[in-house]
């Protein structure tokens, strides 16, 4: 080879190790860019991580204290409801008592037309009218207070269910 082709390929050789060296310089200058681009998205990542972790922790909390609100709001309403019913019954239970030891009598009112059931009809235009009380057995009385009981208790399931109902199902 002669001098100037040797010269021509110290050029050549000296470009390409030039357009070598480019090529890595910008490589590692947009490596580097990269990496900052993605170190910036990366931290606003985790920032919306961060904001979405604690608006979920916010409602949760508030989840949380709405539900015990209505669990209390239920407490109380049982409370009161079973009370109601251990009043009724204990008056019924009161009352139970008075008639079976004579301090009080179960009567019912009723009235007898003279044309209808067992009661003859009068040959005269007098009617037999207000019939007054009529006492009830002591078996029978005691039968009403049975039913009164259990009517109490109907209608205090009855209203503790409508509570519930409107209390919870708003």
């Amino acid at each position: 080879m002669t001098e100037t082709q040797l010269k021509w390929l110290g050029y050549g050789g000296a470009l390409l190790l030039a357009i070598a060296l480019g090529f890595a310089a910008a490589w590692f200058w947009q490596a580097n860019a990269y990496k900052a681009k993605l170190a910036g998205q990366d931290a606003a990542h985790q920032s919306d991580l961060t904001t979405i972790a604690n608006a979920a922790a916010a409602q949760s909390r508030t989840a949380l204290e709405k539900q015990q609100q209505a669990e209390q709001a239920l407490a109380d309403l049982d409370t009161k409801r079973t009370k109601e019913k251990a009043d009724a019954l204990a008056e019924n239970e009161r009352l139970r008592r008075d008639v079976a030891d004579g301090n009080r009598r179960l009567h019912v009112a009723g009235t007898c037309r003279s044309g209808g059931g067992n009661v003859p009809q009068a040959s005269s235009t007098t009617s037999l009218g207000d019939a007054g009380t009529v006492e009830l057995a002591p078996t029978a009385g005691r039968n009403v207070f049975d039913i009164r009981a259990g009517i109490i208790a109907d209608q205090a399931a009855l209203k503790t269910l409508q509570d519930y109902i409107n209390t919870s199902c708003r």
